[in-house]
């Protein structure tokens, strides 16, 4: 196994120059008075293909000798590195296969194709990135292809790295602590190189999604495990097994590895997009979401971020929005049972419903003649302080038929 070094880093540097943008390290005021700290984000958001991934695909791809150049290139990924690979491959002149998940969204799908042009096919495989990333082997092996890895090799370890030596020159003192999202762990993998070597002290915190904790699961397990299921709705994040070199590098070197509700993270989305203006997909969103896990160690501290990709379909509004008022505790799903007598809605509307509350789904269909029907309905609420009260309400009033929330399966069916 390959290890990254400082000396591949400063040599990634140097070939990034007229690719990758030196992107800010932006002091946020909302979230330094929120943590009583000073908060930086590196706006890998503001690449050229909206993600860190450019760094790591070109470093991976110019290093190459050049009889390998000669060859196809293949690569797989849920989107970012798509894009990255696709951008490389067009201005270096190569030709790409670029294997993504079918669920992949169609807005990274798309930027693919336009940083790609006629150098890159793409062919949508699987439900994961891991399954994609099966076909891409097979492919590989077949057509003698080169495969440029997401995150799991030495140079494009070593050109996400960069992110790091900028990170260092932007910082006018040492950080205290530094966050970063965790998906194979490429980018963990540099960004520990570097600061352990050049600032031992700032701590560095690995991040994933709560659905997709396939690192933290390996340290715990103290072996690199592959997850048997996980949600893959934070798609740059969302993967079933970390690197080796990864795994190996965290297992020295990494401070704490912590998981953030997926719900949170919409919530970290909306806010940067409503308060600050800034378009983050969930991955790019997940370690300012992680900061509120730390709130009491934060307090005078300088805390590093990065915000590491902007590649957000506009398409997935609504859903980021539900999760964030479920994980608010502000918009709850249940089976209500109306009597069968005229007026029993508006009873429900007028004396159940609190006058905040709000209904925003409603499915009913009477299908027989029995004394009570059922009905699926969701309200949204002011404060989540009112959800006692109004459960109390629908329990005396014999309305409550059952709370959806807490079960996840029904949920899902149902809604």
């Amino acid at each position: 196994m390959k290890w990254p070094s400082i000396e591949g880093a400063l040599q990634a540097q140097s070939r990034l120059k007229e690719v990758a943008l030196h992107t800010p390290f932006q002091y946020l005021e909302r979230h330094s008075s929120l943590y009583q700290a000073k908060v930086f984000t590196k706006r890998e958001d503001l690449q050229q293909v909206r993600s860190f991934k450019i760094r790591g695909a070109y470093n991976k791809m110019v290093a190459l000798e050049a009889f390998d150049r000669q060859k196809q290139m293949v690569c797989a990924s849920a989107g970012n590195h798509a894009q990255g690979f696709a951008y490389s491959c067009k201005v270096l002149g190569l030709n790409g296969i670029v294997f993504m998940p079918v669920p992949t969204p169609k807005q990274k799908i798309e930027q693919v194709r336009m940083f790609g042009g006629t150098a890159i096919d793409i062919r949508l495989v699987g439900d994961t990135y891991d399954e994609a990333y099966t076909a891409s082997q097979h492919f590989q092996k077949a057509h003698e292809a080169v495969f440029i890895h997401p995150f799991d090799d030495k140079d494009v370890i070593e050109g996400q790295a960069t992110i790091a030596l900028e990170i260092l020159e932007q910082s006018d003192a040492p950080l205290d602590y530094l966050f970063v999202p965790v998906g194979g762990g490429g980018l963990l993998a540099g960004i520990l190189t570097v600061f352990k070597a050049h600032s031992p002290k700032t701590k560095i915190i690995g991040v994933e999604p709560e659905g997709a904790p396939s690192l933290q699961t390996s340290l715990s397990n103290k072996h690199n495990t592959r997850l048997s299921k996980i949600d893959k709705f934070v798609d740059g994040a969302a993967v079933q097994r970390v690197g080796d070199i990864c795994f190996e590098v965290a297992k020295k070197h990494l401070d704490d590895c912590i998981t953030v509700p997926e719900g949170r993270i919409c919530q970290e989305i909306l806010a940067l997009y409503n308060k600050e203006g800034i378009v983050a997909e969930p991955a790019g969103a997940i370690a300012l979401a992680a900061l509120s896990a730390y709130k009491d160690q934060l307090v005078g501290k300088r805390v590093g971020t990065l915000l590491c990709g902007g590649n957000n379909d506009i398409t997935r509004t609504a859903e980021i929005k539900e999760r964030a008022l479920l994980h608010a505790q502000l918009k709850h799903y249940f089976i209500v049972r109306f009597p069968q007598r005229a007026g029993a809605l508006k009873e429900f509307v007028t004396q159940i419903l609190g006058p905040n509350d709000d209904i925003t789904f409603f499915e009913y269909s009477k299908k027989n003649s029995r004394e009570n029907a059922p009905a699926v309905v969701g309200i949204q609420l002011k404060s989540a302080a009112d959800f006692s009260p109004l459960l109390d309400r629908m329990k005396a009033s014999g309305f409550y038929g059952d709370y959806l929330n807490e079960k996840p399966d029904l949920f899902q069916y149902l809604i």
